[in-house]
């Protein structure tokens, strides 16, 4: 039988790591959050391939002496509290004492720190938690901190190491956030010995976010400024219709400390709900003061999850807030906003036949006898009404031709008992509900056809063809479209340009997290380039399309441009409505939206008999 017994404490020290320093990243911020308890003005990281051969932390704090050097090394150690009770009124962003010692735990470890009105400094190393030299050592008031081969004592752990680019995209984002709480302290960061970023003292948060996000953000953020109760919001926010596919340039802080926080997240989507389109995201950098007595930081390893003891207050105040600013900006409900800020534009289809055939007519021309209000875009209704086999427009040259379907009279439309494609049932078109549904009269009953969902699949697979034939067109533009990113996003993109630049994008990058789109796929609109693009890269990040998986990355693809692109016009005719089913029913799968969503809904007889307590 085992014996109990008390683990040594360099196995200790590195079970803790386990949690405190999942990746590079985490080392950073704890060195980070050190620097600024220590009071400094100024804070350089530098780092090497990603983090895993070197990161290094330098600050002009107040520095420790030697006694205090040997002590933070031990678990526990920490100058932050004294006891329990100090947790109701923390101000600063440690408090453990684990983070010292568990990277001391797993690395090459390096520490060089003098305190103001010592005439010397002191330095420490340690080297998979075991103690190598202490000695003195010429160097400024303030401490610097180099963590080098990461995971030495516990090569499993490297093994989940994403890519260099990935991992040093998240110590920039890291690094950019605490730029951001800190506006009043001076930011220097060095990868393989390029500076990123060198940012000085800004005056506010709006400089400091123009030089970490780029003045294309900064420019579409307004300032906010609320009091209630104890509570204070400030910080910045977007304007109204200007959002994001994801919640990740929503920053929100408190007491200065950067958070993930359920009710503060929920409270800024919900505030936004008339003023952005169902499925966006604002943009956000907002900090709340509140009392350090009602909120607990002590909840999760990263303390980057908190819990308030007044959520609903804090919720409340929130929503109130941001909504009041809204209001002072005249915002709109979505249907007032300009049609920049609204779903992407449909896919174009050009109607180019040959000359034996003729020029087709799309509805709106001169001499097809209908009437649209003018625009460049053509509604898909239209497109599939006019669509003839012999065309070869930029969305349908690739896409499966639309036989002429036999009648079938049974309402039933599943697969045949052979599993043979099914075909056009003979439905009778009666009208169109809230200009969202098709109500067809058949046999058995009635039948409801979502055109959306319908639209849907008829463009993914049209897409899915293009895709997999590698045969996209593409159109370059006259004017090349600039994209400024963040860190985590413009290391996302440039693994992925290879995969975009074959499926009808030319995008090129143009310097540091800066890059231009030069061509897009015919089906695009130039307007919509960089909105689409970031909604990509929200794929991306979410993990949700994985490039080195090209089949599920084109489906992904496909699927991303059809729920932005379609638009349906208000009215549509009889006959371009049984030509949207036949359309649907040559595809592969008519039963449902690349969302798996139902494209129609059948009410039998006996439903209806039920439902009338015939």
């Amino acid at each position: 039988m085992a014996k109990v017994r008390i683990l040594p404490d360099r196995v200790a020290n590195q079970i803790a790591a386990g949690e405190v320093i999942e990746r590079p990243a985490a080392v950073v911020k704890e060195l980070v959050e050190n620097a600024l308890d220590a009071g400094a003005t100024r804070v350089e990281v530098e780092f090497r391939t990603g983090g895993r051969a070197l990161m290094c932390v330098e600050d002009n704090g107040t520095g420790m002496d030697r006694d205090d050097a040997m002590l933070a090394l031990e678990r526990h150690a920490t100058s932050k509290i004294k006891e329990a009770n100090d947790l109701d009124h923390l101000a600063s962003y440690g408090f453990r004492g684990e983070a010292l010692p568990s990277i001391a735990s797993v690395s090459r470890f390096t520490l060089q720190t003098r305190a103001k009105g010592d005439d010397i400094g002191t330095e420490v190393i340690v080297n998979g938690g075991r103690f190598v030299h202490v000695r003195d050592c010429g160097r400024p008031i303030g401490t610097r901190i180099e963590v080098a081969q990461l995971f030495n004592s516990v090569p499993a752990r490297r093994k989940f190491l994403k890519s260099d680019q990935t991992e040093a995209a998240h110590i920039v984002q890291c690094v950019r956030l605490y730029a951001l709480a800190r506006p009043d302290v001076a930011f220097v960061l060095v990868e393989d010995g390029r500076t990123i970023f060198r940012s000085p003292e800004c005056t506010g948060l709006s400089e400091r976010v123009a030089e970490i996000f780029g003045k294309q953000i900064a420019e579409s953020l307004v300032p906010i400024d609320a009091q209630e109760g104890g509570l204070r919001l400030q910080g910045l926010i977007g304007r109204p219709g200007i959002g994001r596919a994801t919640r990740h340039e929503m920053i929100t802080f408190v007491n200065q400390r950067p958070v993930d926080s359920k009710t503060l997240n929920y409270s800024l989507i919900e505030s936004y709900q008339e003023s952005l389109p169902k499925g966006r995201y604002p943009l956000a950098f907002v900090f709340l003061d509140v009392d350090p007595a009602a909120v607990d930081v002590n909840v999760h390893p990263a303390k980057r999850e908190i819990r308030f003891r007044g959520e609903t207050a804090v919720r409340g105040f929130m929503i109130r807030s941001v909504l009041r600013r809204l209001r002072e900006l005249g915002g709109q409900p979505l249907a007032d906003l300009p049609a920049m800020i609204a779903a992407l534009p449909l896919p174009i289809v050009q109607t180019h036949t040959s000359a034996a055939v003729g020029t087709a007519r799309l509805p709106g021309q001169p001499g097809d006898g209908s009437v649209h209000p003018p625009s460049r875009i053509v509604p898909v209704s239209a497109q599939l009404a006019n669509t003839t086999p012999t065309q070869s427009p930029a969305l349908v040259s690739s896409s499966r031709q639309m036989p002429g379907p036999p009648v079938r009279e049974a309402s039933a439309i599943s697969s045949d008992a052979s599993g043979s494609k099914p075909t056009v049932p003979a439905w009778r078109y009666v009208g169109l509900a809230h200009g969202a549904y098709a109500l067809f009269e058949t046999a058995a009953g009635l039948v409801l056809l979502d055109r959306r969902a319908s639209h849907e699949r008829i463009w993914f697979e049209r897409l899915q063809a293009q895709f997999h034939s590698g045969q996209v067109p593409s159109q370059r533009l006259l004017l090349a479209v600039p994209v400024e990113l963040d860190a985590v996003s413009s290391a996302l993109l440039v693994d992925s340009l290879e995969f975009l630049n074959q499926h009808g994008f030319e995008i090129v990058e143009f310097g540091r997290n800066f890059f231009r789109i030069e061509g897009l796929p015919g089906w695009m609109e130039p307007g919509d380039a960089e909105t689409f693009l970031r909604d990509l890269i929200g794929l991306l990040r979410e993990g949700r399309l994985h490039t080195k998986e090209l089949d599920l990355a084109r489906d992904e693809l496909a699927r991303l441009a059809v729920s932005k692109a379609i638009r349906l016009p208000q009215v549509q005719a009889e006959n371009e409505m049984t030509s949207l089913l036949g359309q649907l029913f040559a595809t592969r799968t008519p039963l449902t939206s690349p969302a798996g969503k139902p494209t129609y809904i059948e009410l039998n007889h006996g439903e209806l008999a039920r439902r009338f307590q015939k």
